[in-house]
Parts: C-alpha cells; structure tokens; sequence
C-alpha cells in the first residue's frame, strides 16, 4: 500500500474578483481539479510581490488588461485534495483578496485549466460561485465597488 505523504506547509496566492464597468463580474469555469465558476487565482512565484501575482495570474487566466488593482485586508485558505496534494506539494492555499478593474475586451482563457468564461451580474455571480470563499470574496468586493461608485458621482 502506497503511503500518502503529509504536507505541512500552504501554497501563497490571490484570489481576484475581477470587474469591468457597468459592473459586471467575470467568472472562469474550471475543469481541471473540479468544475464550477471561479474568479482568477493563482500562486506566488518566489520573490514576487502580490500585486505583481494579479498581474500575472489575470493576464495567463483571462488577457485582459488591468486598469485598477485593489489589495483587501482579507485573507483566507482551503484544503488541497489529495490528488493536488501531490501535485503542489502542499496542504493547501493562502490567499489574500484582491479586485481587478478591466476594460471589457475579449477573453482568452487559459484552456488548460478553464473551458468557458462569461460576465455576469452580481445576483448571477453569486449563485455560480462554487466555493463560500468566492462567495465572500464578492461580498466583499461588491460592497466596496458600489461604495466606491457612489462616493464618485458625488
């Protein structure tokens, strides 16, 4: 019987709620390690800073351009599944929240890791998220958006 190896230590990265005016949500349906809607994540390579892992992470999942980059004081993390265990050699991930205003344009999803892609409003967004930590983090970034839209107009 093959012993299965315990990791110890978690994978640090992002999750990014990415937006485009009038607000609208972008969401990647997954297929590799499960399925569903998410928003763009990733890790950290080595030396990089955060800000710079959006960057990364948003262009590789979506080619889109970011306009705006906001940091949340929100962190959180989730298990691996064994299988991914193995994979990444850890337990699991850390992330800290981040959203990301882009101008619409066209989307070119990763396919290795998503099959589709779609812009949604908040209430559909919310209903399609898979994982509550999605669920949160849209909250969150929902909230300070419309915050944020009404406290420009005035």
């Amino acid at each position: 019987m093959k012993k299965i190896k315990k990791y110890k230590r978690f994978r640090k990265g992002i999750f990014c709620v990415v937006y485009a005016l009038p607000l609208r949500y972008l969401l990647l349906h997954r297929k590799l390690h499960w399925k569903g809607w998410e928003f763009p994540k990733g890790g950290k390579k080595e030396k990089e800073i955060l800000e710079n892992t959006v960057k990364r992470e948003v262009r590789e999942e979506t080619g889109l351009k970011i306009i705006k980059i906001k940091r949340f004081p929100v962190k959180g993390k989730f298990r691996y599944d064994k299988k991914t265990q193995e994979e990444w050699k850890a337990k699991g991930f850390n992330y800290v929240l981040f959203s990301c205003k882009v101008k619409k344009a066209r989307v070119r999803i990763s396919r290795k890791e998503h099959n589709k892609y779609k812009w949604y409003d908040y209430n559909e967004a919310i209903k399609l998220l898979k994982w509550p930590s999605q669920r949160k983090s849209l909250k969150i970034v929902n909230k300070f958006i419309k915050q944020d839209l009404k406290t420009s107009k005035n």
